[in-house]
């Protein structure tokens, strides 16, 4: 490269820019931070919808003067409101920890139990955890780590038990949460039992037994998995067995976060809404994988003409599919709604084949509209 390459220049200019945008961005969120720290004390909400949609307006009114597409800057100043928002949500820990409550989780070294370590963690409340995984760990019972339920010295002294393993083991747990009341005695405070599998039908006898009892057991479930971010959008849905506002009122002072979202639902409405939403969007990213290795063309040749449809299916597809297989098939397997969400799957492949073979340009248009109707509209 001569001497006279103006890139090394160039590149030096943009450096010193990104350090200047660095130490911006520092004193962005050191703002921020100060500003959660008055949101906690005043106990306000740290999301506030209206502010973040006059920043990302002054972004996109900026676009053209920048040379980019208002979309790349929207998706910037996005990325930087979500900075914003955790820090003032981490600032905020401390001050919410007097507030805080102590809570077990069955399950807690796995996937989904530390998740929701970390989530109760900024919420402000203090995990312990239960898994069969702590066995034979030197001095694990100090340190709030149980191999099993006999071993949770006060189990009447938590707020709250979460029980996060695996949905064939979920009834099985609860059963024995539920054992453990019925043979401690009375208690003015026996723990809220919140139980996060993805289908419900399985539990129907010990929740039944639950409210008999009048242990209070709320079926809660996230509707995501362990590899979640903590600051994207988390939509829980709750199937209510009781009062749906005496229900939430319950969940939610679990659930403090700025992105959380909790939808409550009937509890025998909840199986019928996941065959759709699981079942089906699992098994069509399963069929599109299935087929795609009896089309005989080679993955990188796919990859390599691909349009951006194919690449958008593709991502979804990989993502369902690197998930515990396991897991995914109890969904399908254990949802009594199943059988519904096949036979539309090949009435609808039939009619669409009809279609096409018959070449009926009207079907195929009026088909794809009443598609498009069904869909939910875009956030």
């Amino acid at each position: 490269m001569s001497s006279s390459d103006p890139l090394p220049r160039l590149r030096d200019a943009i450096a010193e820019i990104d350090r200047a945008l660095l130490e911006l961005l520092r004193r962005r969120m050191d703002v921020a931070g100060e500003v959660g720290r008055i949101k906690a004390e005043q106990g306000a909400p740290i999301v506030a919808r209206e502010v973040e949609h006059q920043v990302v307006e002054r972004a996109r009114q900026q676009a053209e003067s920048c040379g980019v597409s208002p979309e790349v800057l929207e998706e910037v100043f996005r990325a930087i409101i979500r900075g914003s928002v955790e820090r003032q949500h981490r600032v905020g820990v401390a001050l919410r920890e007097r507030r805080g409550e102590r809570l077990l989780i069955a399950g807690g070294a796995g996937g989904m139990g530390a998740w929701f370590r970390s989530f109760f963690g900024l919420a402000g409340h203090r995990c312990d955890l239960l898994d069969p995984a702590f066995a034979g760990l030197p001095s694990e019972a100090g340190r709030g780590r149980f191999a099993g339920l006999a071993e949770v010295p006060d189990l009447a002294g938590y707020a709250a038990v979460l029980v996060a393993v695996p949905l064939a083991r979920t009834a099985e747990v609860v059963g024995s949460l539920l054992a453990a009341a019925a043979g401690s005695g009375p208690h003015p405070r026996w723990p809220l039992i919140i139980e996060i599998s993805s289908i419900k039908a399985p539990l129907a006898p010990v929740l039944a037994r639950a409210r008999r009892d009048g242990v209070r057991v709320l079926a809660l479930h996230p509707m995501f998995g362990p590899r979640k971010s903590l600051y994207e959008p988390l939509t829980f849905v709750l199937g209510t067995q009781r009062d749906p506002d005496e229900e939430r009122a319950e969940i939610e002072p679990f659930l403090s976060h700025p992105y959380s979202r909790l939808v409550a639902v009937p509890l025998p409405h909840h199986d019928r809404l996941m065959g759709w939403l699981l079942g089906l969007a699992h098994l069509t990213s399963l069929l599109f994988g299935a087929a795609l290795g009896r089309s005989g063309i080679a993955p990188e040749e796919l990859h390599d003409c691909a349009s951006t449809t194919f690449l958008r299916q593709a991502a979804t597809a990989r993502s369902v599919l690197g998930e515990d297989a396991d897991l995914y098939l109890d969904i399908q397997r254990l949802n009594p709604y199943r059988a519904d969400v096949y036979r539309a799957a090949r009435e609808s492949l039939a009619h669409l084949e009809g279609l096409v073979e018959t070449n009926d340009r009207g079907g195929w248009e009026d088909a794809l509209a009443a598609a498009r109707r069904t869909l939910p509209a875009e956030p």
